[in-house]
């Protein structure tokens, strides 16, 4: 793999990154980690803009809407905050019973979704808010709020037009959450276990799917067809899709207990890059001292970066010549 420089560190926090997201435009890069703290980048020269404070637990999602105006985090300090994206003020707080899991907002960005965990006696939930109503907030009362009683769900994201959420879970499974009724529409089991990480592809139409069963798999959004699969020999914590070219980068290794027992070089610590239509592995990127908790495309789809067990993000510029790679059929 040919990149144009050496990556951008960006080091801004102190444990481990559990997510990275980058706004619509691009200009922005979002992390958040176990430490409490959700930072906000510029992407294009690793810059830190700013600080949302207030969590007191690990954050374990993060998510911005289409205009890059509300940031939604989600902690284990069992609350899910939304913020002023620009002054970094906390604009809602909603409290839960158990750690908030994923988070996410809708195409409009007038709803959101996020769910909780299941622990101390309490279950999964799916809950549903329309920030256009602040009765909701005041009250803490979610217009929709689904049990998933028998598997947590592990990660989630918004389908195209804000219909459904597509929830991974903990078996393995994969469901399709209508954002009305709170029905499942579709289900597909084709994982052997957890599903660490979903990601949708620009348009929406496809997404991929990161699991402990050491493959990431892409499916079709509406029906959940199962289209790809990628194998590696490590469980996969994160996969994201190429806005531009047919292909996926994966990122994975031990789980973070057992990555003591084991030196650097055995770990394989690197994201993985595979094309999306043959199903084959192009190339390696090293880098972190630890496993990679999360990958995302620049949406422009010229750099790509990752988020590590060892708290540093990295961003990563491809060469030109990458755009002109094409595997030999």
């Amino acid at each position: 793999m040919k990149f144009i420089e050496k990556p951008i560190l960006l080091q801004g926090h102190e444990r481990s990154i559990t997510q990275i997201k980058y706004n619509r435009e691009g200009d922005l890069l979002f992390s958040v980690a176990k430490d409490t703290v959700t930072n906000v980048w510029y992407s294009v020269n690793g810059e830190r803009l700013g600080t949302y404070n207030g969590h007191t637990g690990a954050v374990w999602c993060v998510d911005c809407d289409w205009d890059t105006k509300n940031v939604l985090t989600g902690s284990a300090d069992n609350s899910c905050r939304l913020w002023d994206c620009e002054t970094g003020k906390q604009l809602a707080l909603l409290n839960t019973n158990s750690a908030v899991r994923t988070c996410g907002f809708d195409f409009s960005g007038n709803i959101i979704m996020f769910s909780t965990d299941k622990q101390m006696g309490y279950q999964c939930y799916l809950n549903f808010f329309d920030l256009r109503d602040p009765q909701q907030i005041d009250d803490n009362q979610p217009y929709l709020s689904v049990p998933c009683s028998d598997h947590k769900i592990t990660s989630a994201v918004w389908g195209p037009l804000g219909e459904f959420v597509i929830a991974g879970h903990e078996n393995g499974e994969i469901n399709q959450f209508s954002a009305k009724s709170g029905e499942v529409l579709k289900k597909a089991k084709e994982h052997s276990r957890q599903i660490n990480d979903i990601q949708p592809s620009v348009d929406l139409t496809i997404f991929i799917s990161a699991s402990k069963d050491n493959t990431a798999k892409l499916f079709d959004s509406t029906s959940l067809d199962h289209i790809k699969t990628f194998k590696t020999e490590r469980p996969v914590n994160s996969a994201a899709i190429s806005p531009i070219m047919d292909h996926v980068v994966m990122g994975g290794g031990q789980e973070a207990m057992e990555v003591t027992t084991t030196s650097t070089r055995i770990g394989k610590f690197e994201a993985r890059f595979f094309h999306a239509a043959y199903e084959e592995e192009f190339g390696r990127v090293k880098g972190h001292f630890g496993p990679i908790n999360c990958v995302a495309f620049h949406p422009d789809g010229k750099s790509y970066s990752s988020g590590g067990e060892d708290g540093y993000v990295r961003i990563h510029y491809f060469d030109p010549q990458y755009f002109d790679f094409e595997l030999e059929a």
